[in-house]
């Protein structure tokens, strides 16, 4: 493309060969256009590398680059959002899929809202034939105009996962990136949340795939988790649990520094920190995603095939 798009989508991926070509139909066969599409390879060893190639051929919106070492989940990640040139930028998975018109309707709301950092859909969950098992409503409160409550919300209520975002590329690039210690992926979150509301499509747009070989199933330790986001984590001398563990909270202490808020708002969101510190102290569990019950809609008013582009003409 000549000139620059709209949006960029980074996919960064490793081993993806399973459900990448679904993904990446699902994601070209958006009602939106106005996009490239980052493919990064984590060096993998299967056919992601092949299956990549096919499609920055039959679509020159796709750019593939593969990396020549394994650098981490969370690098590539950040690699995706290094190189993206669009004003709107968002993350997707190789495994997940996305309903045809998500994009058209993030983009919409962003340029109707522009107090909005970022817009998405609620999710729900499919399993590996891409069943739906699982719909939910989005949890937080993260559209208060009130950065503080958006910050509580983010640490007190389930959920807070926005990886089916379209995020604006310029907030995203002045909050921290994505780190690799113990749930980095929730404090990116709550400090996007401290920059502005989030808008919230009422609709189930994202599909999340769980399966066997999903991160989550594969890395079930903190350890493992975080290795995988940056193999450096293995190293338990210079990485022990408790920096694991340590620059998770300081990861919410740095966010709210660096706030673009009143000194007001910053005292009353370290007062929520400090609750919610305490909180954990007495329950462990505390801080984790809880399992959330299932909407009241139901899973069967949920369907994947009427909805995802690539999908039409599989059985549901």
């Amino acid at each position: 493309m000549s000139t620059a798009p709209r949006l960029s989508i980074g996919l960064p991926v490793y081993n993806g060969e399973d459900y990448l070509a679904e993904s990446l139909d699902a994601l070209l066969g958006q009602s939106y256009e106005n996009f490239e599409l980052i493919i990064s390879d984590n060096a993998s060893t299967d056919r992601t590398e092949e299956i990549s190639r096919e499609y920055t051929k039959l679509d020159s919106r796709v750019r593939y680059v593969r990396q020549p070492v394994n650098i981490g989940c969370a690098p590539n990640h950040n690699y995706c959002v290094d190189v993206a040139r669009g004003e709107l930028f968002k993350w997707a998975s190789d495994d997940d899929l996305y309903a045809r018109d998500l994009l058209e309707r993030c983009v919409e709301a962003l340029d109707e809202h522009p107090e909005f950092v970022l817009s998405h859909s609620w999710t729900a969950m499919i399993d590996e034939k891409a069943v739906v098992t699982q719909a939910l409503e989005y949890p937080l409160n993260t559209v208060s105009p009130h950065a503080a409550e958006r910050f509580r919300s983010t640490l007190f209520a389930p959920g807070g996962d926005d990886d089916g975002a379209v995020i604006r590329t310029e907030v995203l690039r002045r909050v921290a990136p994505l780190d690799s210690y113990h749930h980095a992926d929730r404090t990116i979150i709550s400090e996007l949340a401290l920059h502005g509301p989030f808008h919230q499509v009422p609709d189930w747009l994202y599909f999340r795939r769980d399966h066997p070989g999903r991160s989550e199933h594969e890395h079930p330790t903190v350890r493992r988790r975080a290795t995988n986001l940056d193999p450096k984590r293995a190293d338990k001398l210079r990485h022990p649990m408790i920096r694991l563990l340590g620059e998770y909270v300081l990861g919410y202490v740095n966010a709210i520094r660096n706030a673009p808020i009143s000194a007001a708002e910053k005292r009353e969101c370290f007062r929520y920190l400090r609750q919610w510190m305490l909180n954990r102290a007495g329950n462990p569990a505390m801080g984790r995603m809880p399992v959330q019950a299932e909407a009241e809609t139901g899973p069967r008013e949920v369907s994947v095939v009427s909805v995802v582009a690539g999908q039409e003409g599989r059985v549901p």
